[in-house]
Parts: structure tokens; sequence; C-alpha cells
């Protein structure tokens, strides 16, 4: 037992000990070989409906999670980077089509185009917010937000946001939190009134990409391109900590169940951070998953994560001045499901 004068370095390590006890271990479960040409980016997990939506160029797949096989597909989507699920009376969902300027509305039991939306510049990350039924859209081209009337499906504003909007997230009475990637900046903006509350720095952090929320803690989680997870409180914007995660990271999620975070990060490793309490945070896992597999969405209530990805060839020669990618491999798109280990 440790008295009153322990050292707090001492204090610290029991913590932190006691954190990776109590957090749950996670395994590759399965891989899902869905086929197809062309990249992905963010995916969208439909818990209540056993769906999964995955953006992959120029249309949306819509993966039946129960047996990993394709139940639709939402085509003329050019460009798609995120899809919103509005799960209330609406019955609708939103795609961002970065490359038309447009958010797609689709109904959500037929899969039928209701409307196409003309939006800000390249719109990129994309939520619903509940409690005003309003959908943002993030334009990742002209570093603002366009706020859109989910019911009447119109534009009713739009809004600077002093830098590159990048992942976004829905907190608490209507507060939503967006990463700003080339300010190095977490914004707070608010959906009721239409405007940007607050702008914090993310310290340790650069680029700014995956967002991830304990909305009931007000703790946020940028993963940044530094390979750094910056944890802050989203009431005072004050730093609550910064670790280390894996490269290539471009998505993350939170799990409220198990207190767990995860970095999806491209170099094909699964960062998962335990917050023991709202002040105390760790990595206690490193999971393999798949070179790519950079971002992620959980299930919550399977606890299920899901990370798309596709089999590589190899890197061709970089030209003067330029990065040079490895080839996605036709038809090798596969997503990989993740879940806590049995009997831990």
């Amino acid at each position: 037992m440790l008295g009153k004068n322990a050292p707090r370095a001492c204090i610290a390590s029991l913590i932190a000990l006691s954190s990776a006890a109590a957090a749950a271990s996670y395994e590759v479960a399965g891989k899902w070989p869905l086929g197809g040409d062309g990249g992905w980016d963010y995916l969208y997990a439909d818990s209540a409906e056993h769906l999964l939506y995955v953006s992959r160029a120029n249309h949306v797949i819509v993966v039946d999670t129960a047996n990993g096989k394709i139940a639709g597909d939402l085509g003329d989507t050019p460009g798609v980077h995120g899809i919103a699920i509005a799960d209330d009376d609406l019955h609708r969902g939103f795609i961002s089509a970065g490359k038309a300027d447009e958010v797609k509305v689709f109904d959500r039991r037929t899969r039928k185009t209701l409307a196409s939306i003309a939006v800000g510049s390249n719109p990129d990350a994309i939520l619903y917010e509940p409690a005003t039924r309003q959908v943002l859209a993030f334009n990742g081209g002209g570093d603002s937000v366009s706020v859109i009337d989910a019911s009447r499906g119109k534009v009713v504003a739009t809004v600077a946001l002093g830098g590159k909007p990048e992942f976004a997230r829905v907190g608490l009475g209507a507060q939503v939190l967006v990463n700003i990637e080339d300010k190095n900046e977490l914004v707070a903006f608010d959906a009721r009134t239409r405007s940007v509350s607050a702008r914090w720095s993310l310290p340790q952090c650069e680029g700014p990409t995956g967002l991830a929320l304990d909305a009931a803690h007000r703790r946020s989680f940028s993963v940044c391109s530094n390979s750094v997870m910056t944890i802050l409180d989203t009431k005072t914007g004050r730093l609550v900590a910064a670790l280390p995660i894996g490269k290539g990271v471009d998505g993350a999620d939170y799990d409220p169940a198990t207190q767990d975070v995860f970095s999806a990060n491209g170099e094909g490793t699964l960062t998962v951070v335990h917050e023991s309490d709202p002040e105390h945070f760790a990595v206690t896992q490193t999971l393999d998953t798949a070179r790519g597999a950079r971002t992620v969405a959980l299930d919550r209530k399977t606890h299920r994560l899901y990370l798309p990805s596709a089999e590589f060839g190899e890197t061709p020669p970089a030209s003067p001045g330029a990065h040079s990618r490895p080839p996605i491999l036709p038809g090798t798109f596969f997503v990989l499901t993740v879940q806590p280990v049995k009997g831990r």
C-alpha cells in the first residue's frame, strides 16, 4: 500500500500497469475479399442495420456485416470521401462527393439517390448532427464547412474554419469537433449557432487527420502524421496526453464500452490506447493488420472494427519532385475485421 508521500513517478507507473491489465486485447478475426477497382477512404458502420458503408473512389459499397457480402451499391459519387447516416425518422444518408463539390442524398431503404446538393470545394469529412438535424460537410478545398438542413436538403450556412478541415466528430450539446490539418489545430463548431466556438492548438501534433472522441468525458484524440496521438480536454483545450502511434495514420475511433481508442496506421498496424480514467492513457497493444489499412470504423454493438485495404505491387521509381506510391493490384480490395480476444 502506498502512503500519501509516495513518489509521483511510482504512482504513475502503477496507474499505467493497472490500465494495461484492465485493457482488452484484440485480434484480426476475419478478412472479407470484396474485390473491385479503385481506392478507398472513410467507412461508416451502421450498427442498427448491420451494414457497413465503404467509399470506393466513385461509388459506395454496402456490406452486410453478418456475412461480409456486398448487399448494395450507391453509384455516381465521384471522389467520394465519407458517408453520414441519419439514424432517425429521416431515413436518409449523405455522401461527400469531393470531385463533384456535392453532397449526395440517398434513401436508406431503397438506396436511391434523392438529391445532389452543391457545397464548397472538395467536401471531405461529413457527419449528421442529430440535435439540430443538420448535415455538416467539411470542405477540404474551401477551408470551410457547409451546413445543410437535412429535412429540406438545403445549405443554410457556409462557415470559414481558418484552415483545411479533416475528420470531425459530434460531441455534447451540438458541439462538433474537427481537425484542421494544415494548422495543427482542433476547432469546436457550434451546430446551433453555426459558428466556431473555440480553436485550440494540438501540441506535439503535425498534420492531424483522424479524430476519435470520448464525448462523455470530453476527451478528443487527434491522430497525426508524425506518429503521435494528441489528447485534449474539449471543454478547455488543455493538453491531457500525447502518445506514440504507428506511421501513415488516417483514421481513429473510440469505444465507450471498453474505453479503448484505436489508431489505424497505413504501415500495417493498429495502435490501441486505453483510457483508465480521463487523465490517464497508455498504449496497450500494437496489432499487426495489413499494409494500407489506414482508416477504421467501429461497430459499437459488437465492438468489432473494420479496416479496408488491398494488395499492392512494387513501388515504381519516383520522378524528380514527386512522391511515388505502389499500385493497387486489381480486384484485391478487402476489409479486415478486428475484435476483442474471446475470454479476455
